[in-house]
């Protein structure tokens, strides 16, 4: 809690001042290669499609069509670094991929918040986070 309440008086402050606050260091980057898209990039570098899009939010547009050769783009950020990703092929449900990754389906939505309630929005080759829950 005390790093929150930081976080937004450092915010505030940032704010009124007129400074942008700044993400937290990109931890892993990648260069656009020719044929690269978002999906593709993901399976190939670990990341989960959720996570390759909120680390680089602002900078690639929501359906990926901003991609240039050559862009460095960020794969991930403290706090935001999932591991392990499975890619979703045809057929799969949410609740086989869960069951697959050994994780219950409220935390396979939990670790991709762009899945809806009902996983309707799933789809082939989009990959997921099936990160376990921290146990102590």
């Amino acid at each position: 809690m005390l790093a929150f309440v930081k976080l937004t008086i450092f915010t505030v402050l940032a704010l009124a001042s007129g400074v942008v606050a700044q993400p937290p260091p990109c931890l892993r980057t990648y260069e656009v290669k020719a044929g690269d898209f978002c999906d593709k990039i993901s399976v190939e570098q670990g990341v989960s499609t959720y996570q390759l899009a909120a680390v680089n939010a602002g900078i690639v547009n929501a359906l990926c069509t901003n991609l240039w050769v050559g862009q460095i783009i960020c794969l991930a950020r403290e706090g935001l670094d999932c591991s392990p990703v499975i890619k979703v092929v045809m057929l799969d449900t949410c609740e086989s991929i869960a069951t697959a990754a050994g994780i219950t389906f409220e935390r396979l939505l939990a670790n991709n918040p762009n899945l809806n309630a009902d996983c309707s929005n799933l789809y082939p080759d989009e990959v997921l986070c099936v990160e376990p829950p921290v146990t102590s």
